[in-house]
């Protein structure tokens, strides 16, 4: 930036880098590592005895929390980091087991709209209620962890 001066928020965020880490620091970042680990590992075997993806669950959130519950394709593709070609396909997935609908825009003739089935709408519930109770055991590490980082960041 000109005149040399940085943002409260990026001096917030900057890192000492002449100094070596406080070896709490790798702590704090192996146990926030471990707790998502574990949280993803637990997820894929929920999905996946669920019959569906982790990209197929994300895309059933996705859409149950777009205003309305109805989402472009375009959006669901940004909001799933996907090229609109990935998410024209993960559509027709969902669609196919009868999770997702198209539905017409009323706005725009030229849109459509994805929504929920009331079989993807029990879905998503399902795999919610254990997630949350994945992520929830996963909490003790998460929060302990990140609380070390912060501090330890704030020393340094």
């Amino acid at each position: 930036m000109p005149s040399g001066k940085r943002s409260s928020r990026s001096d917030e965020n900057q890192i000492e880098t002449s100094r070596p880490l406080d070896p709490g620091i790798y702590k704090g970042l192996a146990g926030v590592r471990l707790a998502m680990r574990s949280f993803l590992a637990f997820s894929e075997a929920a999905v996946s005895e669920a019959g569906v993806t982790s990209q197929q669950y994300q895309a059933l959130l996705v859409i149950k929390v777009a205003p309305g519950g109805q989402i472009m394709v375009r959006e669901l593709a940004d909001q799933m980091l996907l090229q609109h070609h990935g998410a024209v396909q993960l559509v027709d997935r969902l669609a196919t087991a009868g999770f997702a609908v198209r539905i017409p825009s009323a706005e725009d003739k030229r849109s459509v709209l994805i929504g929920l089935t009331p079989k993807g709408e029990e879905l998503v519930e399902r795999l919610a209620r254990t997630h949350l109770k994945g992520m929830l055991a996963n909490e003790p590490l998460l929060v302990e962890s990140l609380k070390r980082l912060r501090r330890l960041s704030r020393l340094g």
